[in-house]
């Protein structure tokens, strides 16, 4: 057998995992296993904790009771000491480590039990990993279980109290208020020393944050402690006059592909102003950040600069979880915004898909599991499975594997678009900052097909449109709006075939025309056009048979009798599944002060759309019957009159005829429409969820308030069930809802 590697603190020696026949083989207990997934994963972080941390293995235990119970389901998987002497006279330890073989998400609820250990050794760091991510915690022995606070890191070996107490106080993870303030102080230090405007300031911190995010990627993957993003750094630099813009070169080769920055694009500020930037934000770990504490501060922090310019791209947090989860999004599911603005539907879309993929291959490996402990099998050949088993549903979850579950998400599944350039690279920054999906997001007019958006493709369209502008004659399509490089219409044809083909040559063949002219709802020859109405018409025929469109709306659009056409639209292609109205207030945070409502629709499938048109032209055949002979009787009537007076040459009366006449077959034109429209509805009959909220989880200042939409932990007090809850109830039984009203 081979010998035992340790790497000691100072040498290239390097700890590795042994195996030899079914077993693993654990440095610290001296012994061989037998080398489950669960005991790889913790073998294998035990050679990071010394290989990177530093740490002998005297200094460590493993499966370490820690209750005093003797119960083996008391046992932390690593205790780890300041020095090998604290360990042997059963001083408080330092670190607990919990490991799991989990592909899941790292939530504190599930490490209760490390949680526990914590506290009862005294231990001031927690660790839990698992086969997807590590994520590390201070302890709060002052307050109650489950009250972890997330870190960027733990001491390494050599950590001295000073670092030790850095790591807490300095290094800690970002607060959302905390993270918004810094990059508004940010913001205000570029704009008073530079004399920008706030969206060319708010660029200019766009590009630092990206240059701190690719260089704390690359001290991961090379596992550096020396971080090239501080002051220190840059002022050790003499060989350049610009090192920060030096950084930034290195950073757009990083994300070439993305066509996030030009090829000419520098950092335009004086090195002062980028040195006292990287100040500020030197101390944070940006990388290691939650994605969704770093989300909810960058878009606070985005409404907060570009409110009442583009205010209007900013949907609020709560709102946007609340319509992803309405139209219940699964895996395999295509989604497409076509206003995307700073990507908050997309983002989410991608968060809750990941997590129900990484939960069910979880789920399927517990099960594999569980079967297996059915069979007569040894320990050995059991454990034999579950490897193989382990693997096989790894290499499904590997992002960077080309065709594996979660590089299809990301990158096949994905899809927005922008008409504001600062905005499209905006949300390709947010994306990336939580986990990628960019890849899909491009700068171009929403309208207009192109790089993988046109009709007919995607099973969700979740969007929050511009209100208030009109579409005006002069708005046509460019020749550049049907332009993409040779490389990427390969790709698309290749991807899509005819269906992108002919979706390109639609724009083509409307070069110079208005971008209504592609339209249907533009009524009566109308010189110009509602954004929002358009953005309807447009979403429903990005929509596949069959699926589903949340879309934020003025509320006017719902219920001002000038535009029932526009409802009509929607009622001869889709189901109306439920209209939300919002409170007053619930968009002013973003500068915008317009009452809107969410409104959620299913496109027929060809099926339902065949029977709704024939249903549609055998109800208008009926209802024109049924008036058939009175309109005829009238029309006989008033030609019979028109023509006497025409031989009478009496002008007058001629005229008071013909007016009579017309208004009479424009006034039996619409009652033909409503009671055409009334009998449709009684001939395919639905209902639709009808609600009004009162709280959103948002105030008129952007402050945190109680939240009725969804299942949450600041829901109104005596609130029975959250709108969410209520609309799968009806989607599930209407007749229950109806029946209910009826009783009370």
């Amino acid at each position: 057998m081979s010998q035992v590697v340790i790497k000691q603190p100072g040498t290239a020696d390097q700890l590795k995992v042994r195996r030899e026949k079914g077993t693993i083989w654990s440095h610290i207990r001296k012994k061989w296993l037998v080398e489950t997934p669960e005991e790889t994963v913790r073998q294998e972080y035990l050679c990071t904790l010394v290989n990177e941390y530093g740490f002998n293995l005297d200094q460590m235990d493993e499966e370490r009771e820690v209750t005093g119970r003797g119960s083996g389901n008391s046992r932390a998987d690593f205790v780890i000491w300041r020095t090998a002497k604290d360990k042997s006279d059963s001083r408080t330890p330092l670190i607990i480590v919990e490991c799991k073989s989990d592909n899941v998400t790292i939530k504190p609820a599930d490490y209760g039990q490390g949680d526990n250990y914590s506290r009862l050794t005294g231990a001031r760091f927690f660790v839990t990993h698992n086969s997807r991510e590590t994520k590390f915690w201070r302890v709060l022995h002052n307050q109650m279980p489950k009250s972890l606070e997330e870190i960027s890191n733990v001491p390494h070996a050599d950590a001295s109290d000073r670092e030790i107490e850095d790591l807490i106080s300095k290094l800690k993870t970002f607060k959302e208020d905390e993270f918004a303030n810094l990059l508004h102080q940010c913001h205000n230090v570029i704009r008073n020393r530079e004399k920008l405007d706030p969206a060319a300031a708010f660029d200019e911190i766009a590009k630092i944050l990206f240059v701190k995010v690719a260089v704390e990627r690359e001290m991961r993957q090379r596992r550096e402690r020396n971080n090239l993003f501080t002051v220190e750094f840059l002022d050790s630099q003499r060989l350049t006059d610009d090192p920060l813009g030096e950084l930034f070169k290195r950073t757009k080769k990083i994300y070439k592909d993305d066509e996030i920055f030009e090829d000419d694009e520098e950092i335009r500020l004086r090195p002062a102003t980028g040195r006292e930037i990287v100040k500020l934000l030197e101390r944070y770990n940006l990388s290691d950040t939650s994605e969704d504490i770093k989300g909810i501060a960058f878009e606070r922090f985005l409404g907060r600069t570009f409110r009442g310019e583009i205010g209007q791209f900013f949907t609020p947090r709560t709102i946007v979880e609340f319509m992803v989860r309405m139209v219940e999004p699964k895996e395999g599911d295509i989604i497409c915004d076509p206003a995307s603005g700073s990507g908050g539907f997309l983002i989410r879309f991608f968060e809750i898909v990941r997590e129900q993929i990484l939960a069910g291959a979880d789920k399927q490996y517990q099960s594999f599991k569980a079967e297996l402990e059915q069979k007569k099998l040894s320990e050995v050949k059991k454990a034999e499975a579950l490897r193989d088993k382990f693997a096989e549903i790894r290499a499904t979850l590997a992002q960077d594997k080309r065709d594996s579950r979660l590089w299809k998400l990301a990158n096949r599944c994905i899809f927005g678009t922008d008409a504001n350039d600062r905005m499209a690279r905006t949300s390709k920054m947010n994306m990336i900052m939580h986990g990628d999906g960019h890849g899909g997001v491009h700068h171009h007019d929403g309208f207009l097909n192109v790089n993988g958006i046109f009709e007919g493709r995607f099973d969700i369209i979740l969007t929050n449109p511009p209100f208030g502008a009109n579409v005006e004659p002069s708005d046509v399509v460019h020749e550049s709006d049907a332009l993409v490089s040779r490389e990427a219409a390969k790709q698309y044809e290749n991807d899509y075939g005819d269906l992108y083909t002919n979706a390109i040559a639609r724009v083509r063949a409307a070069v110079n025309k208005p971008i209504a002219s592609l339209f249907d709802l533009p009524k009566g020859g109308k010189s110009k056009i509602r954004t929002e109405i358009l953005f309807i018409e447009r979403c429903l025929s990005l929509l596949k048979p069959g699926g589903r469109l949340g879309i934020v709306l003025p509320e006017g659009i719902l219920n001002n009798p000038s535009l029932a056409y526009v409802r009509e639209f929607c009622e001869n292609r889709a189901f109306i599944r439920a209209v939300v109205s919002l409170p007053q207030e619930t968009f002013i945070s973003s500068g915008a002060s317009v009452k809107a409502s969410l409104l959620f629709v299913q496109k027929f499938t060809i099926k339902e759309q065949t029977d709704f048109d024939a249903k549609q032209h055998k109800v208008g055949g009926e209802i024109e019957a049924k008036h058939a002979a009175d309109v005829a009787t009238e029309i006989t009537r008033l030609e019979m009159a028109i023509a006497a007076a025409i031989k009478a040459q009496d002008v007058e009366k001629r005229k008071a005829l013909q007016k009579e006449r017309a208004e009479y077959q424009k006034r039996m034109a619409e009652t033909i429409v409503t009671e055409t429209r009334a009998l449709l509805k009684e001939r395919f009959p639905y209902s639709i969820f009808l609600y009004e909220a009162e709280k959103v989880g948002i105030t008129a200042t952007g402050d945190t308030d109680q939240n009725e939409l969804f299942p949450n932990d600041r829901q109104p007090p005596g609130l029975g069930k959250t709108c969410l809850e209520l609309y799968r109830e009806f989607r599930s039984d209407p007749h229950a809802f109806f029946l209910a009203e009826a009783t009370q």
